[in-house]
C-alpha cells in the first residue's frame, strides 16, 4: 500500500474555496497512491475558532463534493481530513470524511475528544460518540483526529474492531510538537499498528503549527517524518503482513486483562 500524507499550509493568505481547489489538485497529483490523507480542519484552520460557525457545512457540502471528485479522478482512497460539519439540528462537529476510489463517501467520523478545555472547539462543537473503522484492500483503517491521540482507550477500541492502520489528521501546535511525535509512536507500539499522522503547516489564527507529519510502524520505528513546512510524505507499507507478523512475534495484546469479560463460573 502506498500512502501519501499531504501536510498542507493553512493560513489567511487564501480563501476557503481557493484552498479547496488547491487541496483537490494535490490529491489528483497522487494518482498511483492507494491512500491519501489530508490534515484536520484544513478548510478553516484548527485554531480559527471564530470561523467555525461561518465556514461550517453539511456533511455532503462543498468540501465533500470537491474531495469526492478528486478521489475519483485520482483513483485513490482519500481520508479528506476533517471539516466543521453542521448537523441537521445546528450542532457543529469536527468531522472526518473518507472516500473510496469511486468517489463514494465510505465513512465519516465525528471527533470524540474536543480540544480547548473551557474554550474553542470544546465549547463550540459537539462530541462524537462512535468509533469508526474502514475496510480497505489490504488493511483496516481506524479513524481518530488530533486531540484523540492523547486518549489510548479510543485506539484500543479501534484495535478491537480490527484496525491495523491508525489514521490521525491533526492541527497540532508547534509548542507541543514533542508530544505529537511521542504519542504517535506510543499508539503504534501499544496497539501494534501502523500510525499515519498528518499535520498542517503554516499558522492557524496566530498559532504556529507543528508540521512533522509522521509514519510509524508497529514496533514504534519512524518510517518517515516531514519537516515544518508544506510537504508531501509518501511511504510504501504492507500493513496486513507486518501487523500480523508483529503480533505473532510479540503477542502482547493477548495478555490484556482490563476490559475482558468476567470469567464464566464452572458448571456443577
Amino acid at each position: 500500500m502506498r500512502a501519501s500524507l499531504l501536510q498542507m499550509r493553512v493560513d489567511e493568505s487564501e480563501s476557503v474555496q481557493e484552498r479547496r481547489l488547491r487541496a483537490s489538485a494535490l490529491v489528483r497529483e497522487q494518482a498511483g497512491a492507494d491512500l491519501v490523507v489530508l490534515p484536520e480542519l484544513w478548510t478553516t484552520g484548527a485554531f480559527a475558532f471564530e470561523d467555525f460557525d461561518a465556514c461550517a457545512e453539511p456533511l455532503t457540502g462543498p468540501t465533500h463534493d470537491a474531495m469526492s471528485a478528486a478521489a475519483r479522478d485520482a483513483g485513490v482512497w482519500l481520508h479528506a481530513g476533517s471539516i466543521p460539519e453542521r448537523a441537521g439540528d445546528g450542532t457543529l462537529f469536527n468531522t472526518a470524511l473518507v472516500f473510496a476510489p469511486s468517489g463514494e463517501l465510505a465513512a465519516s467520523y465525528r471527533k470524540i475528544h474536543r480540544f480547548g478545555f473551557d474554550r474553542g472547539e470544546a465549547v463550540l462543537m459537539g462530541a462524537g460518540g462512535d468509533l469508526v473503522t474502514v475496510e480497505l484492500p489490504g488493511t483496516t483503517l481506524g479513524l481518530a483526529t488530533c486531540y484523540d491521540l492523547r486518549f489510548p482507550e479510543l485506539f484500543r477500541g479501534l484495535v478491537d474492531m480490527g484496525a491495523q492502520t491508525l489514521v490521525v489528521p491533526a492541527g497540532w501546535p508547534e509548542r507541543r510538537r514533542a508530544h505529537w511525535t511521542l504519542l504517535a509512536r506510543a499508539r503504534a507500539v501499544e496497539n501494534q499498528c501502523f500510525v499515519l499522522a498528518c499535520g498542517t503547516a503554516g499558522t492557524h489564527a496566530g498559532v504556529p503549527q507543528a508540521g512533522h507529519s509522521i509514519v510509524v510502524d508497529p514496533w514504534g520505528e519512524v518510517l518517515a517524518e516531514a519537516g515544518a513546512g508544506e510537504e508531501i510524505l509518501t511511504v510504501d507499507l504492507d500493513p496486513a503482513r507486518v501487523v500480523a507478523d508483529t503480533r505473532e512475534k510479540f503477542p502482547a495484546l493477548k495478555d490484556r486483562r482490563l476490559g475482558l469479560d468476567a470469567p464464566v463460573p464452572p458448571g456443577p
